[in-house]
């Protein structure tokens, strides 16, 4: 213990630091945000577990203990965390090709995935690896989320409009289907459906103080049971939910068996990499506004134990929710406690409410989740990001178009990678432009103006990017292609200004472009070199190669000691004067 330090201790137990700023008017706040927070996720955590194929009482349990767990050991004061949309749906359609959707066997798939993808980011986390979702394109999560919101409405044709469609299956599989099922549309459901969507839409629009989602609830339930005094339910055959246990979260226990293990290690990385963007993203953004600074190492941790304590009190993988999150700051939310009271409320809430879900219809669920899914589209995002990059449009495409098409843990890889790819693209092709003092800048500023003069025998070149072995390649073709079409510039000096390192092959090459040039009767020279490339040359040996007298400084330096070694012959036949010193050749003459 003499080890542990008060900055490591404060670590492990992170609500140290926040606690002692709870006051009882920040208490308040705290409990009135936590008490809204628990209201507004009843219906979400209904409809979330409905499109993981869970139970619907799973999605309220994933926002108790998961929620508590989360905001003593994360580092975000106003993050919520619990059962979110993406999750859900990357769940179901990971598992639901080992066990059917609801059933006992698929609960516990589900509970062992949520604790290997606790386990993962609890290591992660205790191994500093919180910049892994740096590499994360946002537009992956863009194209992600509209592939999905779209996906889930599609899933809930079957409920929305009373049709028979089979479980699972692509989004075309799902509307070749619907389309042979429009003679049997049953109305009384569809009614019942619009009646909750359209009541949501205008709650949302003009009173958007009011939880829309509840209201739209309401109005759905009602619209059934009318519909079923008139007319009976055999003859309106709209279904309901049914009644949701009354009691805590049980015990649960995963399955640690290794082949059950091994079956979903690659969705468990799939999930594990999108909840965790999903959770560090939401609460960067808040932090961005409170003025917090997140650590995503300290997330990491949370997130992790939230899920882990999860899985043993029968919730499913849990991240940061936007919605509720959102709801949680503007609702003047303080500190972390917000979320634990909204965790502990959801309780007391589940306790009161839970027979009323008897009357709730699926009808007025698939309604909600039109609302959800809906919701999770950013269409001004989208406009933005196919107005200004095509690559980033391309990483969009491909992952919107996966998740349609593919499993989704795929859309999140194929994205992903293909986000690494381009961005690699992107490192190995330094920009390496040509430089020469400017005649129209004072002091005959260096620029990369296309019209300046250069010197028949010495060329400076910017390289903007580091040299590694990516790099290199490009880097190589470049002098080669400067070779071929300025022999005569025999003398290469290359401003390292943006060279922040290279390594073993990017030293190499430099080595062996020196050694070219001496043969040729010129040299290789480095100007401007940080210290950073100094110390991974000195490291490599590439700076004997490169000899430590042509490592220079400044680029005045540079051209006083470069301009010794140049042909004094050419000197005097070249009417350029594009360096100072060349005046020393002009007096030579006279």
């Amino acid at each position: 213990m003499k080890y542990l330090t008060y900055e490591r201790f404060l670590k492990l137990f992170p609500f140290l630091v926040w606690l002692p700023e709870v006051k009882p008017r920040t208490l308040r706040g705290d409990f009135m945000a936590g008490l809204t927070g628990a209201i507004v996720v009843l219906p979400q955590g209904v409809a979330f577990a409905t499109i993981a194929g869970m139970p619907p009482e799973y999605g309220l349990y994933a926002g108790m203990v998961p929620a508590v767990i989360a905001a003593l050991f994360g580092s975000s004061r106003h993050l919520v965390s619990g059962p979110t949309t993406a999750a859900s749906i990357v769940l179901y359609s990971s598992l639901s090709i080992y066990a059917e959707p609801g059933t006992a066997d698929y609960v516990l798939l589900a509970l062992t995935m949520t604790f290997m993808v606790g386990v993962i980011e609890l290591i992660l986390g205790l191994a500093r690896l919180g910049a892994l979702v740096n590499f994360i394109s946002h537009s992956v999560i863009i194209g992600f989320t509209a592939g999905a919101a779209i996906l889930i409405i599609a899933k809930q044709f079957k409920n929305f409009f009373g049709v028979e469609i089979s479980r699972g299956g692509h989004v075309h599989d799902i509307l070749i289907q619907f389309f042979g099922q429009i003679s049997n549309i049953n109305y009384y459901v569809l009614t019942v459906s619009m009646a909750t969507l359209l009541s949501g839409i205008a709650i949302k629009r003009w009173y958007p103080r009011i939880p829309y989602l509840i209201v739209a609830m309401l109005v759905g339930s009602l619209a059934a049971i009318v519909f079923n005094m008139i007319w009976g339910v055999e003859t309106t055959a709209i279904a309901t939910v049914g009644t949701l246990p009354d009691t805590l979260p049980p015990l649960s226990s995963p399955d640690f068996s290794l082949e059950t293990i091994k079956n979903l290690a690659p969705a468990t990385l799939a999930v594990t990499l999108f909840a965790l963007t999903e959770a560090v993203s939401i609460g960067r953004s808040l932090g961005a506004r409170s003025g917090q600074r997140i650590d995503g190492n300290q997330e990491f941790i949370g997130q992790g134990l939230s899920n882990i304590a999860g899985s043993f009190f029968s919730g499913y993988v849990a991240t940061g929710s936007f919605n509720r999150s959102g709801l949680n700051y503007q609702a003047g939310a303080k500190t972390p406690l917000a979320a634990v009271f909204a965790g502990l409320l959801l309780v007391l809430v589940v306790l009161l409410v839970a027979p009323l879900a008897a009357w709730l219809p699926d009808a007025a669920m698939a309604g909600i989740l039109f609302l959800v899914a809906w919701g999770l589209i950013d269409f001004k995002e989208i406009c933005h990001i196919l107005k200004s990059s095509r690559r980033e449009t391309a990483i969009m495409a491909v992952t919107f178009l996966g998740a349609l098409f593919l499993e989704l843990e795929f859309a999140i890889f194929a994205g992903v990678l293909l986000s690494l790819v381009i961005y690699l693209d992107r490192v190995s092709k330094p920009r390496i432009v040509t430089r020469a003092p400017d005649p129209r800048l004072p002091k005959h500023a260096f620029s990369s103006a296309t019209d300046l003069t250069q010197c028949p025998q010495l060329r400076f070149l910017r390289i903007d990017g580091s040299l590694f072995f990516g790099s290199v390649n490009h880097v190589e073709e470049t002098f080669d292609m400067i070779e071929a079409k300025y022999p005569e510039q025999k003398h290469l000096a290359i401003i390292t200004k943006g060279i922040n390192f290279t390594d073993l092959t990017g030293g190499d090459a430099l080595v062996k472009e020196a050694e070219r040039r001496r043969a040729r009767g010129g040299d290789l020279y480095l100007v401007d070199v940080k210290k950073g490339l100094w110390d991974s040359l000195e490291k490599s040996g590439s700076i004997d190669g490169i000899g430590a007298r042509n490592i220079i400084q400044t680029k005045t330096a540079a051209i006083t000691a470069i301009f010794q070694k140049l042909d004094k012959n050419i000197c005097r036949t070249c009417t350029a004067r594009i360096f100072r010193e060349c005046a020393s050749i002009k007096k030579e003459e006279k």
